[in-house]
């Protein structure tokens, strides 16, 4: 199975084409907010961190802003700051640098001579930029070429027992394709970590599982909390859910039964054509699917047994449901019914098949139902970790 996509000057493979308007702080979101909205082909993101940061702090937004910029998806980026903030527009020009080679402009506010003269600036390197994006033909690709990111929210049991391990169907299928699949949400493996550590290709990435699942437990009890508070949340104990061991053993049905061969930080660049990966993130939604589309992630298929219209403004969304009352009560946000694993109808391995197909196709254009409705919050994680 191929898709098509547009080969990148760094040897990446986009799934889109969009240009990025990049804000480096709270204080030039609004203006990369206006600067979008008047370039169709544009997108940004309202980013709520850039400034007042402690250096472990800043360095996960900076992460995320690179690796935004470097995400296959995105043509070029035009970076917009404000002048004073932590994350210099050089330090951002830098870090995007180490990442990709694509075009890139920069707008400095308090340099420029303010919001306007930024604004008519900012415009005019967007409209170049989308102008020699539509220039570019798209190219026939393997499924190898593809790194998707695998998320879980608004879970409940049909979570467990029918979205996931369609999602581990489709990234046993993406590996076996020579692609890469990204297993997130470090709080979600707890009371799992033990099972999903047996799956690790060296004993190195074995204790590295142990080790970012204590290591965010820790972080949340040098504050006073526990993890097992705040998650499940009270959406999930709606739906069935009774403890956070639960919600793990469901949570990891997305990574398949393939093995897994590494583990990275948050938001750092995913390698292509390496299988079954984790990313150490927070369980929050957005904050956890922005650190996987900065890693590289084309793609993100995400399961809901509640329900969720989260989208992303870089990658789309491919969202599922086991639940099949939540599909009929939400079907302008649910791409795909796995409901018949539970009720009968079709197998696990006819409804992978058809996810595999349906990423194929997302890859080479048609729009997700998040994609179609507009949907792009986003957030980034913090030191101070969300559960």
């Amino acid at each position: 199975m191929t898709f098509y996509g547009y080969r990148r000057p760094d040897g990446r493979v986009g799934v889109r084409n969009k240009v990025l308007i990049l804000p480096t702080s709270l204080c030039a979101s609004d203006t990369t907010r206006v600067i979008a909205q008047q370039v169709e082909g544009a997108v940004t993101f309202n980013n709520q961190q850039g400034c007042s940061q402690v250096a472990s702090d800043q360095q996960m937004t900076m992460d995320v802003m690179a690796g935004y910029a470097a995400n296959p998806n995105i043509y070029g980026t035009v970076v917009v700051s404000l002048g004073c903030e932590n994350c210099q527009m050089d330090l951002v020009v830098e870090a995007i640098k180490e990442r990709t080679n694509k075009p890139l402009e920069q707008v400095i506010i308090q340099e420029v001579g303010g919001t306007l003269k930024a604004i008519d600036k900012a415009v005019r390197y967007a409209k170049e930029m989308v102008a020699e994006a539509s220039m570019l033909q798209k190219e026939e690709f393997p499924l190898s070429e593809l790194i998707i990111g695998t998320e879980c929210g608004g879970s409940d049991p049909t979570s467990g027992l029918a979205a996931n391990p369609l999602i581990g169907q489709l990234s046993d299928l993406i590996v076996a394709e020579g692609g890469t699949s990204i297993l997130s949400e470090t709080t979600e493996f707890i009371g799992a970590e033990h099972i999903l550590a047996r799956r690790a290709a060296t004993p190195e990435i074995h204790d590295r599982i142990f080790e970012i699942v204590h290591r965010y437990e820790k972080a949340l009890q040098l504050v006073g909390e526990e993890v097992r508070e705040g998650n499940p949340s009270p959406g999930n104990k709606a739906g069935g859910l009774t403890c956070l061991e639960e919600k793990s053993l469901g949570c990891i049905h997305k990574g398949g039964h393939s093995p897994v061969n590494a583990v990275y930080d948050y938001a750092k660049q995913v390698e292509s054509k390496q299988g079954l990966v984790i990313m150490d993130t927070p369980g929050n939604d957005p904050s956890s699917v922005a650190a996987m589309v900065a890693g590289g992630a084309q793609v993100v298929v995400f399961s809901t047994g509640r329900g969720t219209p989260t989208g992303h403004p870089i990658a789309p969304v491919i969202k599922i449901t086991g639940n099949r009352i939540t599909f009929a009560n939400m079907e302008d946000n649910i791409d795909v019914d796995a409901s018949p694993i539970i009720y009968g109808g079709k197998t696990l391995a006819q409804l992978g098949d058809e996810l595999l197909e349906l990423v194929a196709q997302v890859a080479s254009g048609k729009q997700t139902r998040a994609e179609s409705l507009g949907y792009t919050e986003t957030a980034i994680a913090r030191v101070c970790n969300y559960v």
